[in-house]
This record gives C-alpha cells, sequence and structure tokens, in this order.
C-alpha cells in the first residue's frame, strides 16, 4: 500500500490509530514514541488518521464568473491576441477591483 505523507510528519497512520485507541496518558504515549505532548493531542482529537490537504480551501487568484466571461467577450468579439488578450484583461480586472473598494 503506497502511503503518501506530509513531508515533516513524525507518525505513520499505525502510530496515529494506536494514539487513538491507547488507554496511556498523553506525557506516557510522547515518550514512548519520541513525539511531542501536542502531537499525541492532535492525533487523539481527530476521526481519522490521514493527514489533511494542504492545499487552500480557496485560491483568491482564480477569476470570478464575471471576469471569466469578461475575458471571454473579449477574446470572441475583438479577436485579440493572447498577449493582448493578457495585456487588456488584467488592466480591466485590476480596475474593476479597485473600483470595490
Amino acid at each position: 500500500m503506497d502511503i503518501k505523507l506530509h513531508l515533516n510528519a513524525t507518525t505513520t497512520p499505525k502510530i496515529r490509530a494506536y494514539l487513538q485507541k491507547s488507554d496511556k496518558s498523553d506525557l506516557e504515549l510522547a515518550e514512548q514514541l519520541g513525539i511531542s505532548v501536542q502531537t499525541v493531542r492532535r492525533w487523539r482529537n481527530r476521526q481519522d488518521v490521514n493527514d489533511r490537504s494542504h492545499r487552500p480551501k480557496k485560491i483568491n487568484r482564480t477569476l470570478s464568473f464575471e471576469q471569466e466571461y469578461l475575458i471571454c467577450y473579449l477574446r470572441k468579439y475583438f479577436a485579440l491576441s493572447l498577449d493582448e488578450l493578457l495585456e487588456a484583461g488584467r488592466n480591466l480586472i485590476n480596475q474593476r477591483a479597485r473600483n470595490m473598494y
């Protein structure tokens, strides 16, 4: 089975499951496994043993529906080259974003 762990992970899913099932204290487990008490508590408070995603939940660099529509409109009706479209899109989107505040 191929397990992809976070690069700085100090535990494996097997150790995490052991942490969640154990009756020992947090300090005893930390000393036994050579990890911090904070790590023990973190995995005891979680429902699963897998790493969470480290990707942002919202990417702020994506276009809104209106911005995407504007770019498509410019491309279709003005037949701009990609370079021209990029420049026009940047100028219009930045100008509209500044006007919102």
